[in-house]
């Protein structure tokens, strides 16, 4: 049942598949939505669903709270500051809440020109992929001023399992980042037990049952477990993106001088994994990598795993909320450049 108290007029800039999935969500809880997307095509399913489609970003300009996901800083700027950008608008919206993964200076730069039309900027960078977002399992951390980040809060809420407000500027820049350095570190060392496993007769399968059983389990873990064991690395997050991500972590680390010694030898390992020619798979192929560096060969288990977001699993899906995952699409949002699949996401 659509709930009575979500009075604001919303806008959504950027209608991929993280984008819509989000989307969906508002829509669902009986949203005012007007969404935006350079590609027209992409919005459309989001018509079907009770959407308004704008013809120009500019045109969002006329919501009180406008969402935004596109693919990276330079997408940012262009669809926000453009010459045909959001702020180009006769009328400015309340709150812009950018869901993407960019640099804090690109994010610092957004928040100055936006507050010269009074528009509050919160960075609000999405931990998940689309299919955990389909899910209802996505966590958002939030950063802005305080009274700007409750006003947004009940649309917030809606995106996902937990919205965590961490304070107030690029703070939540600095915290998606440091989840995804763990991501990174999290998933090479799976790659490496999973291999040292297997050469003791010990099946993926196997392992990653213990493993998500016992107090090392996770939602991430679980999740990438149909990947370790059957090797489908068809992209949720890329290497490419996740070596982006390592490349901003470990350039706030040195601004800072903070030592990231495992982090700086898990950076050097995705980019190998994207020299080897893996940069558009899944980041979880970093196993095929450490099972070359230790000579042994590998071949898909073949094995009914689940990923842990079905409604009926132990911290999967809540009742009601669900859908089908797949390959993830580009979030299409301004030019060419915003073309990945989960908007500066997680896996």
């Amino acid at each position: 049942m659509a709930r009575t108290d979500l009075t604001h007029r919303l806008g959504w800039l950027g209608t991929g598949r993280m984008g819509s999935a989000l989307a969906l969500r508002l829509l669902a809880a009986g949203c005012d939505l007007t969404v935006y997307n350079r590609t027209k095509a992409k919005a459309e399913p989001l018509a079907a669903r009770g959407a308004s489609i704008a013809s120009t970003a500019a045109d969002l300009g006329a919501a009180d709270i406008v969402f935004v996901t596109v693919g990276g800083s330079d997408d940012l700027i262009d669809v926000v500051l453009g010459p045909r950008g959001l702020i180009t608008a006769p009328a400015a919206p309340a709150i812009v809440v950018d869901c993407s993964t960019v640099s804090a200076e690109a994010s610092q730069q957004a928040r100055e020109r936006l507050a010269e039309r009074g528009t509050a900027l919160l960075a609000a960078p999405v931990m998940g992929n689309a299919k955990v977002a389909e899910a209802g399992r996505l966590t958002l951390a939030v950063s802005g001023l305080r009274g700007t980040f409750e006003r947004a809060r009940p649309y917030l809420d809606l995106l996902g399992a937990g919205t965590t407000y961490v304070g107030e500027g690029e703070t939540a820049r600095i915290v998606k980042l440091c989840h995804n350095l763990l991501l990174g570190v999290v998933t090479q060392s799976l790659a490496e037990v999973a291999i040292l496993a297997q050469q003791y007769g010990v099946s993926r399968h196997a392992l990653m049952e213990c493993l998500n059983n016992s107090v090392m389990g996770s939602t991430f873990s679980r999740y990438k477990a149909p990947a370790l064991v059957n090797l489908d690395f068809h992209p949720t997050f890329t290497a490419s993106l996740l070596r982006k991500d390592f490349d901003l972590g470990l350039a706030a680390a040195r601004e800072r001088e903070v030592p990231l010694p495992v982090a700086a030898t898990v950076h050097q390992l995705v980019q190998s994994l994207v020299g080897r020619g893996h940069g558009g798979e899944d980041f979880a192929a970093l196993l095929q990598m450490q099972a070359d560096s230790a000579g042994v060969t590998l071949v898909s288990e073949n094995v009914e795993v689940s990923d842990g977001l079905e409604p009926d699993h132990p911290g999967g899906a809540p009742d009601g909320v669900g859908g089908a995952g797949g390959p993830s699409g580009s979030s299409g949002a301004s030019g060419p450049s915003v073309a990945h699949q989960d908007v500066g996401g997680s896996a």
